[in-house]
């Protein structure tokens, strides 16, 4: 099969199509004829040696798919010929892809085959971050960074269809006015305005219920200083980095709640019930059209070097999918 491998740590040019042995489920397991593969920024810092794959999962990178099973194995509940969308540890920027049957999900009505790659990755971080970790709840008011990347318009989306009000930040007016379309009350472009005092605005001074952060860094001191009484702060991404000065006080006057969690290592029992919970809860919004996955752009898959490029130019708005089959 056609693949993309990591040549070597460093920039998008260290990827390179190759052919590839088709992988071979175990039990428990299903073979995807691949149709797209979503394009993520943990793609990015595996290529660049930040974030090695867990121990057994495939070297080549793809955390999410959409496809064809063609074999399924022993004690899978799809059949051959299920279209399904699924998250994997690794292996989506290839022809064929293996995946754990309880991290499958069928592909939703009315969604093309190949706009079914961008649900999981983004899907599965905002449900157990925002809802199961975070605890948003109808009523309630949520802080999204980074509002026009994958997981900010996933998360808007859901956050609006389940009732609670979002915040969101982005980098320039366009992105502003993406967010505000997605549902986002206030959109803030944080090189025109500072996020604590448009937070504080907003909501006259009381703060939000919900932080979601991708960003990390200098972020933290004034994520707290955004949160109100019984806040809850979910980190969830470092781009501005993992370390930053913290004043205790807040946390206990306020308080507060920091968490944070990643996807990828846990076990495929763990991103069932995941699976299961977006199945019941989130699909048939889908189903209906009232939430979707946002495609910036698609590539072929041998321009997988020049998604890379795309994504990391801060341009993007929602997803990048490479397109493996037609």
């Amino acid at each position: 099969m056609r693949a993309i491998e990591i040549a070597g740590h460093g920039g998008p040019e260290v990827l390179r199509l190759v052919e590839r042995p088709v992988p071979q489920p175990r039990s428990g397991e299903v073979l995807v004829r691949v149709a797209a593969a979503g394009v993520n920024r943990p793609d990015i810092m595996q290529r660049m040696g930040k974030y090695p794959p867990p121990s057994g999962a495939s070297d080549i990178p793809g955390l999410e798919i959409s496809g064809e099973i063609v074999f399924v194995n022993t004690g899978a509940p799809w059949r051959v010929g299920q279209s399904v969308c699924a998250l994997v540890t690794g292996g989506g920027y290839a022809e064929y892809c293996v995946a754990p049957v309880e991290q499958c999900l069928r592909v939703p009505q009315g969604l093309a085959e190949h706009a079914a790659a961008a649900i999981p990755e983004t899907f599965f971080t905002v449900w157990t971050n925002l809802f199961d970790r975070g605890r948003l709840r109808a009523g309630e008011t949520v802080l999204i960074h980074g509002g026009t990347s994958g997981i900010g318009t996933t998360a808007i989306q859901l956050a609006r269809a389940f009732n609670a009000t979002p915040l969101a930040t982005a980098g320039s007016e366009e992105k502003c006015e993406a967010c505000r379309r997605l549902g986002a009350a206030r959109a803030i472009n944080y090189h025109a305005e500072d996020f604590v005092a448009a937070v504080r605005e907003e909501t006259r001074g009381e703060g939000v219920d919900v932080i979601l952060d991708i960003i990390g860094g200098d972020y933290l001191p004034r994520n707290l200083e955004c949160l109100r009484l019984n806040g809850r702060l979910i980190q969830i991404g470092l781009i501005g980095g993992s370390k930053a000065p913290l004043d205790l006080r807040a946390i206990l006057q306020k308080r507060l709640t920091i968490t944070g969690s990643t996807l990828r290592a846990r076990t495929p029992a763990e991103k069932g019930l995941i699976a299961a919970e977006l199945e019941r809860e989130v699909w048939p919004l889908l189903d209906r059209g009232e939430v979707r996955p946002i495609i910036h752009e698609a590539f072929p898959l041998e321009q997988a070097a020049e998604a890379h490029r795309e994504l990391e130019s801060g341009r993007v708005i929602g997803k990048l999918v490479l397109i493996v089959s037609s």
